[in-house]
């Protein structure tokens, strides 16, 4: 099993669901990052469950941080985050090992360690481990900031659901606007449809998915790698360990097989002094490199694979067909809460390639 991501900047991940804690450690970060306590616990509450909208698994969620920081800032060695699982109910997942949950990983997993997989709560696989990234993330987006560089990611659609749009005249103050929001929307009014939308999935017994949008403003044109490192393949790389985290697409994605070459190159020209481009369909990446305009990617979360509803599964001790109804305490949509981890992992992945280029000087100088 590897748990450890990144080239310049690593992020390992270690813990259970419903073991003793789920953790962290960050290594690589230059010595002088600022440790953002407000930006961390902001981060935390908005990955965390609340109301009758996400599970009923309540945890506090105080990332205790045990080497690296030293007079809040990073010393320059691994960082290491321990979060404690102490809202936990074993006992809800008896009946899980041998009869895989539909469209969760019980299956998969079980045919990889067998019976000394951990399965309760879904063990290493459940999204709780998220939440050590956020904490990593948080700190990772603590640098940027000092860089000028700021991330926000909302909901465009949840169930047909829609948001507003992020306006491309004014992405800084959408993106001021939602790191002041725990549900991750630009207009109040879609807000209200789509908790209505969960409410009524949770009520059915089911659960609902949707897309979301993530912009960034103020990375500097020449970031990144060709090839295998590009900042797509990275940045796939690192969403695709989003659990229920299905699809990327970076600017127009999909819908540029609908254009014409001439509709879809984005024209250069001067502002001032400063290179941009007349449309963002490219979504502010050219070659596999950043091109000074904001980054633009959307994911697709799926609907929450453990739901009440009776299901067809297999029973994998008798070898038969059966059935299977899910208890415990589920979220009936993830993205909701899924919006705060794609901010952190994009925050990784873009510390990880301006340490790449610049080094520790990273913190310490003005790189033009």
């Amino acid at each position: 099993m590897k748990n450890t991501f990144g080239n310049h900047i690593t992020l390992t991940l270690f813990g259970e669901s419903h073991g003793k804690a789920v953790g962290a450690v960050l290594d690589g970060l230059p010595a002088g990052v600022k440790l953002d306590e407000a930006l961390m616990e902001q981060m935390m509450k908005k990955r965390s469950a609340r109301g009758d909208i996400s599970s009923s698994r309540h945890e506090k969620d105080i990332p205790q941080i045990i080497s690296g920081i030293k007079n809040g800032y990073t010393c320059g060695t691994p960082v290491a985050f321990l979060i404690a699982n102490e809202n936990v109910h074993s006992a809800d997942y008896a009946d899980i090992q041998m009869k895989p949950r539909p469209s969760h990983a019980d299956y998969a997993a079980y045919m990889k360690y067998g019976d000394y997989g951990d399965y309760e709560g879904a063990g290493h696989f459940s999204g709780r481990l998220t939440a050590p990234l956020c904490a990593a993330g948080a700190l990772c987006m603590a640098l940027l900031q000092e860089k000028g560089i700021h991330i926000g990611t909302h909901i465009a659609s949840l169930h047909g659901i829609e948001d507003r749009p992020f306006d491309e005249s004014c992405l800084d103050a959408d993106i001021e606007l939602l790191n002041t929001k725990l549900f991750p929307v630009l207009d109040d009014n879609a807000q209200t449809a789509m908790q209505a939308a969960i409410r009524e999935a949770r009520d059915n017994q089911d659960s609902l998915g949707g897309i979301l949008d993530t912009a960034v403003i103020g990375l500097k044109a020449g970031i990144g790698e060709p090839w295998f490192d590009s900042v797509e393949s990275m940045i796939a790389h690192a969403m695709f360990s989003i659990p229920a985290l299905k699809g990327i697409e970076f600017g127009s994605g999909f819908d540029f097989a609908k254009m014409k070459g001439s509709e879809a190159n984005d024209p250069f020209a001067y502002e001032n002094t400063k290179v941009i481009t007349l449309s963002n369909h490219n979504g502010g990446l050219n070659g596999g490199l950043s091109n000074g305009m904001p980054l633009r990617f959307r994911t697709v979360i799926k609907p929450t694979p453990s739901i009440a509803k009776r299901q067809k599964t297999v029973d994998l001790k008798e070898q038969v067909n059966t059935e299977i109804e899910i208890h415990g305490r589920h979220d009936p949509a993830i993205i909701h809460r899924a919006a705060a981890v794609v901010d952190a992992l994009t925050a990784f992945v873009l510390c990880d390639f301006l340490i790449g280029r610049y080094g520790e000087t990273v913190m310490t100088e003005d790189h033009a």
